[in-house]
């Protein structure tokens, strides 16, 4: 290490990072990209991205520049079955278009809302999957740290 990256800032609990960054799955598709226009921007501590993704940009300068392996269980967890329900087409709205790749959101008895994914519609019967779009996927993200506050 020379003399200006010993004085240069490290990445630091309660720090907000600005960061670009290409995630990837195992396959190598892209799942996600920032750009220099709209980078991501968190306060590490703050849990506004997942702890593995915060651990590793913990300790990072601006300008440098790592690949990180998030294993799915450190991500979005896995894909969990209890996630997936299949209701009947009556309790939906008479009419409503429903097909699959359409978003629904669902209020339950307790309240709660959550975000569900149509992958099925057959007769009488409507398959909705709560579960992230990541969800049982290992991540690898290129990423760069480019400004600290």
């Amino acid at each position: 290490m020379n003399a200006a990256e010993t004085f240069r800032r490290r990445a630091a609990e309660g720090d907000t990072v600005s960061l670009q960054y290409i995630g990837t799955l195992d396959d190598g598709r892209i799942f996600d990209r920032t750009t220099d226009e709209a980078p991501l921007v968190f306060t590490l501590g703050a849990g506004e991205v997942f702890p593995a993704l915060e651990e590793a940009v913990t300790g990072m300068a601006p300008g440098e520049a790592k690949n990180v392996f998030i294993p799915a269980a450190a991500a979005y967890g896995p894909r969990r079955k209890e996630n997936v329900l299949t209701l009947k087409r009556e309790i939906f709205p008479p009419g409503r278009d429903i097909s699959p790749g359409q978003k629904l959101s669902l209020r339950f008895s307790d309240g709660s809302e959550r975000l569900m994914l149509v992958v099925g519609v057959a007769e009488g019967e409507v398959t909705l999957d709560g579960n992230h779009a990541l969800a049982g996927q290992d991540l690898t993200f290129a990423l760069r740290v480019d400004r600290i506050e």
